[in-house]
């Protein structure tokens, strides 16, 4: 009986550790960001002619929002929602550079260059809450705010600025272009390490210069297609090859089932094609209504999230946004995210544990260029909300730089879409539903009320 007694407690104790440790094991975290890529351009979004396969799989083992917004349709300010969990009128990342004339000198631009990264210096970032788990974390890819380092990142690709090169991620731009090594290197080390680790995946694809390897070109050039779109077709399945690339290699060092995957992409792209109709002036290789606009061309992308064991794979309804991402990051390493943090943890939601209580979400668009570092206000030029199919823009007369064909800004006044009848939103509904715009335009205010910029609010 003794013995029998011994041997049972030894059993139950060496149940209950590694019932804890497995508990206690924080999951690794993996970010695949893409670079210029619409919405609709996924085979898993019903695109006739693009092939991602590996994402196609990653869809199968995902909890999907077909509906997934970034807040900003530009690059820089819409990474570092995603590095700090905060709305770009909150970081103050809200373009690309800062403002640059003649009237200054370079000593002064740099110096601006170097206050504009510093607004991240105030903020905690992902690696940096990570960390207090115990996670090494990896940079790769696109990066704007100066090294890795500066980020919170232990490992990574870009030197940052000031050095040559160093605008917006230098030598981690080669991740997937010119191979993976950087990436498998660190998978490899943190598994030796045992530790569990945070990786930022953000591969200059498919952004231009659109270069793709000429056997996936072969498979989208076919006469009548233009010679641009069908490069442009092809760096999307690049792109997608290599997320299979990386995949591949968490399956192989055996951690795939204890990796939490976020799919989402910085904003959308639509290629411009000779046959499209523009308006005078515009020499940009994107169409309007894609990146740096404020419509779903530019803001709209699906966001995966996969999780062995823990979320069950389901195509999602709910509207949510690139602001939820590190929320639910936080919540799967067990970190309490702080109340600052606008964000929604949507792990509830993709377990069924709960119902998403947030009814609608927001937006911002801001010029490419700062005019003001300290005053987010001055290149404001429109902020939206969603709720349910209804969508309203409103239209702001901040300054604008470079690009200004981009931002015509001709309408001014308020303008409401349906996006379930027209997602290209092609027909504004404001003046036939003015209660709708009010009530929209009320939760505007609440959620950030904008005092120094003008807004049209007749819809004549």
């Amino acid at each position: 009986m003794t013995i029998f007694r011994c041997a049972l407690l030894m059993l139950l104790s060496f149940g209950a550790t590694q019932f804890l440790t497995a508990a206690d094991a924080p999951p690794n975290i993996v970010m695949l960001i893409s670079d210029d890529q619409t919405w609709t351009d996924y085979s898993f979004m019903g695109h006739p002619d693009i092939k991602t396969p590996h994402l196609d799989k990653l869809v199968a083992r995902s909890a999907v929002f077909r509906r997934g917004y970034v807040p900003v349709a530009l690059c820089r300010p819409s990474l570092a929602t995603m590095i700090t969990g905060l709305y770009p009128h909150q970081h103050g990342i809200i373009g690309n550079d800062p403002w640059k004339d003649s009237s200054k000198s370079p000593k002064q631009y740099n110096d601006e260059c170097e206050q504009l990264i510093s607004k991240l210096d105030k903020l905690d970032t992902a690696p940096e809450l990570l960390a207090q788990k115990g996670y090494i974390s990896h940079q790769s890819g696109k990066w704007w705010e100066g090294s890795f380092a500066r980020g919170g990142f232990t490992h990574g690709m870009t030197r940052g600025f000031p050095e040559r090169g160093g605008r917006h991620g230098d030598d981690g731009l080669d991740i997937g272009r010119k191979g993976m090594k950087a990436v498998t290197d660190f998978i490899h080390t943190a598994a030796a390490e045992k530790k569990p680790f945070f990786m930022w995946y953000a591969p200059f694809l498919p952004h231009t210069p659109h270069n793709p390897p000429a056997e996936i070109l072969a498979k989208y050039t076919k006469e009548g297609r233009p010679e641009a779109l069908a490069k442009y077709y092809a760096m999307c399945e690049w792109f997608d090859q290599t997320c299979g690339q990386l995949m591949d290699e968490l399956e192989k060092e055996g951690v795939a089932d204890n990796t939490v995957i976020f799919y989402v992409t910085d904003n959308g792209w639509i290629q411009r094609t000779p046959d499209m109709k523009l308006a005078a002036g515009w020499n940009s290789s994107f169409a309007p209504k894609s990146k740096q606009s404020p419509y779903d061309g530019g803001t709209r992308t699906p966001i995966m999230i996969s999780w062995p064991g823990h979320i069950q794979p389901a195509d999602r309804p709910e509207l949510v946004s690139s602001i939820d991402l590190l929320p639910t990051m936080l919540a799967a390493a067990g970190i309490k995210a702080s109340e600052k943090l606008p964000g929604v943890n949507l792990l509830p939601v993709v377990t069924n544990e709960t119902e998403l209580q947030r009814t609608e979400i927001f937006g911002e668009s801001f010029a490419h260029d700062v005019a003001d570092l300290d005053n987010v206000q001055e290149t404001l030029l429109y902020r939206w909300v969603i709720q349910d199919k209804w969508k309203l823009l409103l239209t702001y007369d901040g300054k604008v730089n470079r690009y200004k064909s981009v931002h015509p800004r001709t309408d001014p006044r308020p303008q409401l879409f349906d996006l379930i009848a027209d997602p290209l939103e092609e027909h504004n509904l404001a003046k036939d539903n003015p209660e709708v715009v009010a009530r929209l335009a009320a939760k505007l205010d609440g959620w950030w009320k904008v005092t120094e910029r003008k807004v049209v609010t007749t819809f004549e």
